[in-house]
């Protein structure tokens, strides 16, 4: 497996390949646009994914962000359609100049996986460094993605994940992986779902387009 880090990558402190080091991130623009990729369902988009991204593209000092709503997750369940979950993303990342909302993932068809995402960013974006941004969990299973070796030469990943959570994979290259505390990620999709289907708000938890367009278009009502 590689380990090499895309010019410009921040780099952790040795000794401790799971955090990062007290302070700002250590960033080098070296004349190359930064791109954060934050893939996810979306379904639905919540200030959690908002506030990472935000606080991401702050502290690796990123040009963009690119949210790439999944076609068809390989790891997950049956989830809402791909048109609802890409609206979504759109109407809740409309405010940020930074943000934007890519169809990649689900215009290509079939199943989703990250090696095809990068691959697509990297060819429309040649100029650029892309940094990958996903729960920390999510992080730890990368070793069981497909096509792990290429990932490393693709992109920087940033594990994102609440105050207190333990990430320690000393299996992941210590200088392709970093780590971000994000407060806001105590909220959850899975939760949001469960709410609107019990009849319960998810103002504060959602953008409030985002509850808009959930009512309009009578989501996640069948949820038990």
């Amino acid at each position: 497996m590689t380990s090499s880090t895309p010019a410009g990558h921040p780099t952790r402190e040795p000794g401790d390949p799971t955090r990062q080091p007290e302070g700002e991130p250590t960033v080098e623009r070296q004349g190359r646009r930064r791109i954060g990729v934050m893939g996810g369902t979306f379904d639905p988009v919540h200030h959690g994914h908002l506030v990472a991204a935000s606080e991401v593209a702050t502290s690796f000092d990123l040009d963009e962000v690119v949210f790439v709503p999944t076609g068809r997750p390989w790891h997950k369940e049956p989830v809402t359609p791909a048109e609802h979950r890409y609206l979504m993303t759109v109407i809740a990342t409309a405010s940020n100049p930074r943000f934007t909302v890519s169809r990649v993932d689900i215009d290509r068809g079939g199943v989703t996986y990250t090696i095809d995402t990068l691959r697509d960013l990297q060819a429309a974006h040649p100029d650029a460094d892309l940094f990958f941004i996903s729960g920390a969990d999510a992080i730890a299973q990368i070793l069981n993605w497909k096509d792990v070796d290429a990932l490393w030469d693709l992109a920087h990943f940033v594990a994102v994940s609440r105050p207190g959570h333990t990430f320690a994979v000393s299996s992941l290259p210590r200088h392709d992986v970093s780590y971000l505390e994000v407060p806001a990620l105590a909220i959850s999709s899975t939760d949001c779902r469960s709410r609107v289907g019990r009849g319960f708000p998810v103002w504060y938890l959602v953008p409030d387009g985002v509850v808009q367009y959930i009512t309009k278009h009578h989501l996640y009502r069948s949820v038990e």
